[in-house]
């Protein structure tokens, strides 16, 4: 019903920059809130950022000042850009989105997930 695709993940040296996209498609009525969440190895999947239905966005500690979650005008896409990267950024990025279906039902989806490495 609804799909998310991710891109933009890759290798990039400490101090470098990355810009993962993601795409929402499908039976979207309104979308809530979409943000991402990345997972490193033998750790828990953490959120990063989020972007409301008003723009309002949140990051967690680890990264403000550094991402910036942006979106473009249809409200159907996705950005974070990652600056300054350093290698405890190595993880899995995935995508998530809380939508409203054109049924009425609200569900949360997930995109397949991006990776991004950060070493020298």
């Amino acid at each position: 019903q609804v799909q998310l695709v991710e891109s933009g993940g890759g290798l990039v040296q400490p101090g470098g920059s990355l810009r993962l996209s993601c795409a929402a498609s499908g039976s979207i009525l309104s979308i809530n809130f979409m943000g991402w969440y990345r997972q490193a190895p033998g750790k828990q999947r953490e959120l990063v950022a989020t972007i409301t239905r008003g723009g309002n966005t949140d990051y967690a500690d680890s990264v403000k000042g550094r991402f910036t979650i942006s979106r473009d005008n249809t409200k159907t896409t996705v950005y974070l850009q990652m600056n300054s990267l350093k290698p405890e950024d190595t993880a899995v990025y995935y995508c998530n989105a809380n939508v409203i279906i054109y049924s009425g039902r609200t569900s949360t989806y997930w995109g397949q997930g991006t990776q991004a490495t950060v070493s020298s």
